[in-house]
């Protein structure tokens, strides 16, 4: 049977989350928030077991104990301290507490507590069954005993039907019989369908029925009669059992249980129906009561504040909860790969699987994608659920959203971390470039000046890498408001142009460049935007160069306006970009480059077009090519500091 365990805390994560995990062990959980509301809801509940924490404010813990004991000794009460000294375990065992814990709380000791505490539950209602059985067999050999003992002085016994009839209703009319004790409404009905008697509690709810036809006080058989108990049993001369619906005296409606037993006289003819209906309401506030707490926990299961879904071993979703849906749809019926993360197969570090595996928590970081395409990086817990022969049957797992607390991580550490991956790149630069200025030295010496110029070229290209990821570090490594300046559009696309197209030329890819009419001008901070751009264009020539399923490769650079936004799509027939990738791109350190990429470029490149107050889309399809269409207004939105001021003066 459920136990109904008491949980008393007077913290309210603690009273969550540690009573979900008594729910999972099948206990019936009610909580309070100290010693004094747990005394107030102890005769509501009646609870089997509390387990209640000793440092609290109001009334602790150690007092509660006492106070338990002193009220209802088999209550089993097991304390919980963070402080675990041993002159406080002691006082708490000398006070009949059933056994002591200590937090941070270990769920195997507390399962381990728990499970001996059921079975002394146990073992005392096992006794007391038998000590009851016991008794009732005594009661009845002793009644044996007794009525043989009469039959023996007596030497027969002889009651006629009259006088069993006689004695039953002077029973019931009397405020003293038996039947009056009975928690049930008793009646006597005649032949003639009629009540000849009944008891106290039947005259108090439904009314003084004697004289009265005996289906009156059924609901809807005051013109019938003749189909219902009493009238059956008179028939077929045997006992009935129906649910039915009687009428109350203040005309309500009471649900009851019906039995007849019919009376024969001594010719075997039924004289006397004997009626006794039990109040069956009491069955449905239960039932009632059992709903209401199953949508306390359903409450809770949505009010958690992290996605939480329990899939099986096919990796189905079966249950998710309200925060879930908000933010990936309703994921019942779909594979969990599918939702979180957009793949077609099982992810590969997937710690729901590993949980099926060996049935213990796991736990994994990483970045899903909600339906709205926004990036959200989650701690993922996972849990399993097992059925009544302990298998693993389906798992749950609980994901906790902390992209603020990735976003508020020390800038410092991160750029720490991300110096360390790039050292690599870095120094094959700065050999590459000793590399070139040694071929222009060289040329120089032997007078070759083609050499010396195709040197110097390369010099300038490996520069130009060094002072990007420089910007970039530095970039990242300091938050900077915007400088605007007034900029001819066509001129600075052409600019942009130029710097990528030796690189583009090298590579063997076809840049081509269309730069619509009128564009006019932008303010913006020029330095910075051209270094967003320039840095998707090179990343559309390393997909060229990446893909090498095509004959050739081209990128299409067109500049256009729209109103009083200037447009730059980029696109290119380059290796392309599959949803999870697509979805990750602006993520910070995400990269597909793999050891050659830092993951800062489209990271920077996107925040400097969103200070901007522009945006990027971005298209793609593996095998096909990708498509960036930026969009910058034309005239960049004032740094924060000048709102600031503005709204201040």
């Amino acid at each position: 049977m459920s136990e109904t365990l008491l949980l008393v805390d007077d913290e309210e994560d603690i009273r969550r989350f540690l009573g979900l995990f008594l729910a999972d062990l099948g206990y019936v959980v009610h909580a309070a928030a100290n010693g004094e509301e747990a005394l107030a809801v102890l005769d509501e509940v009646d609870p089997a077991i509390v387990l209640t924490d000793i440092k609290m404010p109001v009334m602790d813990g150690l007092e509660l104990l006492k106070r338990i004991k002193a009220k209802s000794p088999d209550i089993e009460v097991v304390m919980i301290s963070g402080h675990g000294d041993m002159d406080m375990a002691i006082s708490c065992l000398q006070n009949d507490a059933a056994d002591f814990v200590t937090k941070p709380i270990n769920h195997d000791i507390l399962d381990a507590a728990l499970k001996r505490i059921d079975e002394k539950l146990a073992m005392r209602r096992e006794l007391r069954q038998y000590t009851q059985n016991l008794e009732k067999l005594v009661r009845e050999k002793s009644s044996r005993v007794v009525e043989l003992e009469r039959q023996l002085a007596a030497g027969q016994m002889a009651e006629t039907m009259c006088q069993a009839i006689s004695g039953l209703s002077a029973d019931l009319g009397e405020g003293t019989g038996y039947f009056n004790e009975m928690p049930c409404f008793v009646a006597v009905h005649n032949a003639s369908l009629e009540v000849v008697a009944t008891n106290q509690l039947y005259k108090d709810r439904l009314g003084d029925m004697v004289g009265r036809h005996s289906w009156e006080v059924y609901a809807g058989q005051a013109l019938r009669g003749f189909d219902g108990p009493i009238w059956k049993t008179f028939e077929t001369g045997k006992g009935q059992r129906c649910r039915e619906t009687m009428l109350c005296k203040n005309g309500n409606e009471l649900p009851v249980m019906v039995h007849t037993s019919p009376i024969a006289a001594t010719n075997g003819k039924v004289e006397l129906v004997l009626e006794m209906a039990v109040d069956v309401s009491e069955i449905k506030r239960l039932q009632e009561e059992l709903r209401v707490t199953q949508q306390k926990y359903m409450d809770l299961f949505d009010a958690t504040p992290c996605y939480i879904a329990v899939r099986d071993r096919e990796g189905t979703v079966v249950a998710n909860n309200h925060r879930f849906v908000e933010d990936f749809g309703e994921g019942v019926g779909r594979a969990c790969h599918d939702v979180f993360a957009h793949r077609s197969e099982p992810c590969p570090d997937c710690p729901a699987a590993l949980t099926f595996a060996d049935g213990e928590p796991h736990y994994h970081e990483t970045v899903v994608t909600t339906r709205d395409g926004r990036q959200r990086n989650v701690l993922i817990s996972t849990a399993a659920i097992r059925n009544a022969a302990g298998e693993v049957v389906e798992v749950m797992e609980m994901s906790a959203d902390i992209t603020s607390i990735r976003e508020l991580q020390s800038h410092l550490t991160s750029l720490g971390l991300m110096l360390g991956s790039i050292s690599h790149g870095v120094k094959g630069m700065l050999t590459a470039l000793e590399g070139a200025v040694y071929r222009v030295e060289s040329g120089l010496r032997r007078g070759d000046i083609s050499r010396s110029q195709a040197a110097a070229e390369a010099v300038r290209t490996l520069v130009g890498r060094v002072r990007a990821l420089v910007l970039n570090v530095l970039y990242y490594a300091k938050s900077r408001e915007l400088a605007p300046e007034t900029v001819d559009v066509a001129a600075f696309a052409t600019s942009m142009a130029q710097t990528v197209a030796p690189k583009a030329a090298r590579e063997g890819v076809l840049l081509e460049t269309s730069i619509g009419a009128d564009l006019g001008e932008m303010a913006v901070d020029a330095v910075n935007l051209q270094a967003a751009l320039v840095n998707i264009l090179e990343n559309a020539v390393d997909a060229c160069v990446a893909d090498t399923a095509k004959p050739a490769h081209r990128i299409a650079f067109r500049i256009s306006r729209e109103g009083r936004t200037l447009v730059f799509d980029i696109e290119d027939n380059g290796m392309g970009m599959d949803q999870e990738t697509r979805e990750k791109a602006f993520t910070l350190f995400f990269s597909s480059k793999g050891l050659r990429g830092t993951g800062l470029g489209l990271f920077i490149a996107n925040d400097m077009v969103v200070k901007h107050g522009g945006s990027i889309a971005l298209t793609s399809e593996p095998g096909v090519g990708t498509h960036f269409s930026v969009r910058i207004p034309e005239t960049s939105p004032a740094p924060v500091e000048a709102v600031r001021e503005a709204s201040a003066s």
